[in-house]
Order: structure tokens, then sequence, then C-alpha cells
């Protein structure tokens, strides 16, 4: 009888250590998953990003590139200067705007060396200053002086000059190319002249 207890106890202490390993097995088990979430932390996938930016800042180079090369070196510039000191000025009567006969002219002869200074430098914008004479106000000058760029302007575009290579500048009677009070004088100064813009 004490044998058959004693047995009996065997058996359960078997059942039990057999039922504490099989219980332990499972931890074991569960230490794997505890691993896995150490996978992410090569979440280097945000190290994408990064690399992606750093893409995103050779483009940015590439950006500047266009603004280097739109500066004219000054020897290009100096050839670019001779070839616009070709162009004739369109004169203007007293207080008018309108292109008058001479002034086509002069603006129909300056379409070819404009077309070709464009073609030769694409990058580059063309400026049509408006000009007065020394009579009247300052105010008045500046308003005219504008109204004559603009003229100058609106004939160069239809004989076709892009109009996104013009811009137009008043200077009103600040910049006069003769000083003396006759009409000879006064004639030369009220013009629309094209310039290189800066």
């Amino acid at each position: 009888m004490i044998r058959t207890k004693n047995l009996a106890y065997l058996g359960l202490a078997v059942l039990l250590a057999t039922a504490a390993c099989h219980k332990a097995a499972p931890v074991a088990a569960s230490h794997p998953p505890d691993t896995t979430p150490v996978a992410p932390p090569p979440s280097s996938t945000p190290v994408t990003p990064r690399s992606s930016g750093q893409r995103a800042s050779p483009s940015q180079p590439v950006a500047q590139t266009p603004r280097q090369s739109a500066q004219i070196p000054p020897e290009v510039r100096a050839t670019l200067n001779e070839k616009l000191a070709r162009l004739e000025d369109a004169m203007f009567d007293y207080d008018k705007s309108t292109i008058r006969e001479d002034a086509s002219t002069a603006l129909k002869d300056d379409v070819g060396v404009i077309r070709d200074i464009l073609a030769n430098y694409p990058t580059q914008k063309l400026l049509i200053e408006g000009h007065c004479d020394e009579r009247g106000s300052e105010e008045y000058n500046m308003a005219l002086g504008d109204r004559r760029a603009k003229a100058a302007e609106e004939f160069l575009s239809s004989m076709g000059i892009p109009n996104g290579q013009l811009s137009v500048l008043s200077l009103g009677k600040d910049r006069p190319v003769c000083t003396d009070a006759d009409e000879s004088c006064y004639q030369r100064n009220r013009r629309a002249h094209v310039t290189a813009a800066p």
C-alpha cells in the first residue's frame, strides 16, 4: 500500500515536472516574438527618405546652374552692347507718344538686330527706355516717358519680337543726351531707346 502511494506520488511528481517543462517551453517560445520587435529598429526605412532628401540637394545645384549661365561674361556683354549701339532711337513729337513715320522706319530697321540678339542671348531681356525733353514737370514727363516706351514695345511686339523678353522703363527728363535749350536738342531727347536689361 505504501508502495502504491509512493508510486502515485512519483507519478504525480513526474506529471508536475512534465507540466512545468511544458509550460517553460511556451515561455521560451514567447521570447522569440520579443526579438522580432527588435527587427523594427532596423527600421532603416526612415533612412530611405534621408537618401531621397539627398537626391533633392543635387536638384538644387541644377536650379542654380541656369542662374549662373544667365549671367553674361564681360566680353560677351561688350559684344552685346556693340550690337545694341547700332540700334536707332525712335523719336517723338513734342508732348506725344504716337509712333511717327520716321520712328516706325527706325524700329523696323532695329527688328533684325533685336532678333539676332535675342537668338544669340535667349536669357537676355531688352529694356525700352522712354525719354523726354526738359520742359514740363518731373511727374508729367515720367508718365509721358512711360507711354513712349510702351508705344515702342507694342510696335516691336507687332513685328514679332517676344513680349516676354521686353520690358519698359520711363526715365522722364532725367537722362538727356543733349542739354542745349533749343528745339534740335529737345528733339534728340524725346525718344525711346533700346538697351540691355541689367
